[in-house]
């Protein structure tokens, strides 16, 4: 006898999408997300630089 269950990947750290279908999701949410200049000119402060090093440019 078989298992007709899916097994479900364990994610990765830091993934933010385990499968196609919710990347396409997380892009339908980004596409309402305001710019830092769209914040600026609301009057508010944008969030600032997480990383500003060279060594984590690529």
């Amino acid at each position: 006898m078989t298992k007709s269950v899916k097994e479900v990947p364990k994610r990765k750290n830091s993934s933010m999408a385990s499968n196609f279908n919710e990347m396409k999701e997380h892009g339908k949410v980004m596409e309402h997300v305001s710019s830092n200049e769209e914040v600026r000119k609301s009057g508010k402060t944008p969030d600032p630089l997480q990383h500003e090093k060279k060594e984590y440019e690529k």
